[in-house]
């Protein structure tokens, strides 16, 4: 009998493995703005305001990390993704013409974040290989965020039957994943080796 409770004892031990407590947050609703989106149309429209705003503030900033870029071969992907840059707010600006609506832009709250994290990390880096692998790596990050909004864009366009920005959006969904693409190519090639 002694050992059926010795079994017992140890088996209990190991049954309750210690673990860090997780502490659990009451979720709340988050009450609507006045002017909140009210159908997939609104909501269309609201993301067209917000990726007008990032493209037109990207390619304010994209000279900056041009200037500061020491890869001849990234510097050439910045040149011709300005140029892809501006096609892409006038294909967004097509996209309001669609709605029969002014093209009009809001804050994007994730590419002003994006933008200021990239102003970061030229700030923090030396000229050369180390800054190209973060302005890379800053690029990437907001290629990943137009290819996740374009992406979703395009969908509702779908749905909602606008034929027009569909094929506009998914032209320039494209263009940002072969960009991204370069990206990674141009880190891969020895840049990345060259800044550790």
């Amino acid at each position: 009998m002694a050992t059926l409770t010795k079994t017992k004892k140890t088996t209990t031990k190991t049954s309750t493995p210690k673990t860090n407590a997780v502490k659990t947050v009451k979720a709340e609703k988050v009450p609507a703005k006045k002017d909140a989106a009210k159908d997939l149309a609104d909501l269309f429209e609201d993301g067209l305001k917000d990726l007008y705003w990032a493209e037109k503030n990207l390619l304010k900033n994209m000279p900056k990390m041009h200037k500061n870029a020491s890869s001849p071969e990234l510097k050439k992907s910045l040149e011709d993704h300005m140029k892809e840059t501006e096609n892409q707010i006038k294909r967004i600006e097509d996209c309001f013409k669609e709605l029969g609506k002014k093209p009009q832009a809001a804050v994007c709250d994730a590419m002003k974040g994006l933008l200021e994290e990239g102003k970061g990390i030229m700030e923090e880096t030396e000229m050369g290989a180390v800054r190209d692998a973060g302005i890379i790596a800053a690029a990437q990050k907001m290629e990943h965020y137009e290819i996740a909004s374009y992406g979703t864009l395009a969908a509702f366009a779908k749905v909602l039957g606008y034929k027009q920005s569909l094929k506009l959006l998914l032209a320039t969904l494209k263009e940002e994943k072969k960009c991204d693409e370069h990206l990674t190519q141009i880190a891969d090639t020895n840049l990345n080796t060259k800044a550790k």
